[in-house]
């Protein structure tokens, strides 16, 4: 059975219509093309759609029953259709995104302004350990994923990563800090000064490609915390500095209003890179595509910037 979308168009023409002739004239074909393509759904059916007469055109008892269904299809259809092209226009969607805990911090600053251009299209945010970032990405969980290069390192080959902007690390400390005098801050600075640290990954990276004193002076620090913020107020009353990325400019805004400067360390000057995952094999969404176009300008405006702190 091979039952056309024209076939069940022109079954409730004439039906509507009672006449080849004027269902032909709204359907723009002849009067012959519109019978033809009844003959046709009669045959595939095996069954009499009208009853005809010299005088007069009618449904039979079968196509009275099979009608109110053959509108349901051409429903359906211009719903899918609707749907479709709503979707290609953005006029809704929906996008589902992972985060690590860096990117997370920002994220919420992102969508929101993402909405007031897309207000139809809504954004599901799925905040996640660096370790698991891929898994969901890998798994189809979520459409996108942001984070850093760390978790790049164990990608597959169906794994795209595109980069999406890059901070250097910095270190933070009190305006009256001997440091925060010095017109450059290098890492070989930070030997002898207790330091506050985050634990897990952040270290391996901060140390990686390091001089052996001062990496084992990192891992050793003083103080090792599991939030930034910690981190930040400790440095604030005084337990010694910290090591920092400005990943959102509300921190940076909170480091000069307390008392405190964030300065980028040389020598050498060190990157942490970010990027956007997603599957290579799977075509994006309109509404997908929108969203990681603007999360590509949102952060080339906002955050590239702080590479000049």
């Amino acid at each position: 059975m091979n039952i056309s979308i024209r076939q069940l168009t022109a079954f409730i023409k004439v039906a509507d219509n009672g006449s080849f002739t004027r269902a032909s004239d709204q359907m723009h074909l002849t009067q012959s093309a519109v019978s033809g393509l009844i003959k046709e759904l009669e045959s595939s059916l095996g069954i009499v759609l009208f009853d005809r007469t010299t005088r007069q055109l009618s449904l039979s008892a079968v196509g009275r029953h099979l009608l109110p269904q053959a509108r349901r299809i051409l429903n359906e259809m211009q719903l899918f259709e609707n749907e479709a092209s709503s979707l290609t226009s953005l006029a809704q969607g929906q996008v589902r995104l992972a985060v690590s805990q860096f990117a997370a911090s920002s994220m919420p600053a992102v969508i929101a302004q993402f909405a007031q251009q897309h207000p139809e299209i809504g954004v599901s945010l799925l905040d996640c350990s660096a370790e698991n970032l891929l898994k969901h990405v890998q798994d189809i969980e979520v459409d996108l994923g942001v984070g850093t290069e760390l978790e790049f390192m164990e990608t597959e080959d169906d794994i795209r990563a595109d980069l999406l902007y890059q901070l250097p690390f910095c270190v933070v400390m009190p305006d009256t800090h001997a440091l925060a005098q010095k017109p450059e801050i290098t890492w070989q600075d930070l030997l002898d000064i207790p330091l506050i640290t985050l634990q897990g990954p952040f270290i391996e990276k901060v140390t990686a490609e390091l001089d052996d004193r001062i990496a084992a002076h990192i891992q050793q620090a003083r103080y090792k915390v599991n939030f930034m913020s910690t981190a930040l107020e400790m440095t604030r009353q005084g337990f010694g500095i910290t090591l920092c990325l400005p990943y959102m400019p509300e921190v940076i805004d909170w480091v000069s209003a307390n008392g405190l400067q964030m300065r980028p360390l040389a020598q050498p000057v060190k990157m942490r890179q970010f990027f956007i995952y997603q599957r290579s094999s799977r075509a994006l969404s309109p509404a997908t595509i929108a969203f990681k176009e603007f999360l590509q300008t949102y952060f080339s405006s906002h955050f590239n910037d702080l590479q000049r702190i």
